[in-house]
């Protein structure tokens, strides 16, 4: 008789690892759709608020290297406002599928310039810790007063000649954000 109740149990024991089987393959596929659709809002939330952009070139040495890659905070300037200082990145005027990366020293209504290597703002100099090298720019930019809605960009690296990586007025709309320190 204990032979027929292991019997049983034995079949009993089949029938439940079946079931549970097929609940674990059910499970398991769920799992794996709902990691994807979590990956997929996860990748266009943080796309959509950040983005990571390589600097190109020497204009902003030595805050940033060439080849070195930053984080950018798409939203920083939609809830708050643009301050001197600021390293940004935005869309080339010439090319906009072009991204590039420099620091605001002018505001908008201000009057830029360069005198004997002296940045000029509203005709007083601006005192620039970041700029390490000595700067022999002498010049007035084509738009010295900027609009209401443009920004005054330049690199670090003032030993370029200015023609080589001044950008001048950066429009409001083409700004990506602001450059994550």
């Amino acid at each position: 008789m204990e032979t027929i109740e292991h019997d049983a149990n034995a079949e009993n024991s089949e029938v439940t690892q079946e079931v549970q089987e097929k609940v674990n393959w059910g499970r398991f596929f769920f799992d794996i759709i709902e990691t994807l659709f979590l990956a997929v809002v996860l990748f266009v939330g943080i796309n959509a608020v950040s983005a990571r952009v390589r600097v190109d070139g020497f204009s902003m040495r030595p805050t940033l290297e060439d080849g070195e890659f930053v984080l950018v905070n798409k939203m920083s300037y939609h809830f708050g406002e643009f301050s001197r200082g600021d390293i940004i990145v935005f869309h080339f005027p010439v090319d906009p599928s072009e991204d590039l990366v420099k620091r605001v020293i002018g505001l908008p209504g201000e009057t830029v310039s360069f005198s004997r290597g002296r940045l000029l703002i509203n005709g007083r100099p601006l005192d620039e810790p970041y700029v390490k090298f000595a700067c022999h720019w002498d010049f007035v930019p084509d738009s010295s007063k900027l609009s209401d809605d443009e920004y005054y960009v330049v690199g670090d690296n003032r030993t370029m000649p200015p023609t080589d990586h001044t950008q001048g007025g950066a429009k409001r709309e083409r700004i990506v954000g602001k450059v994550l320190r």
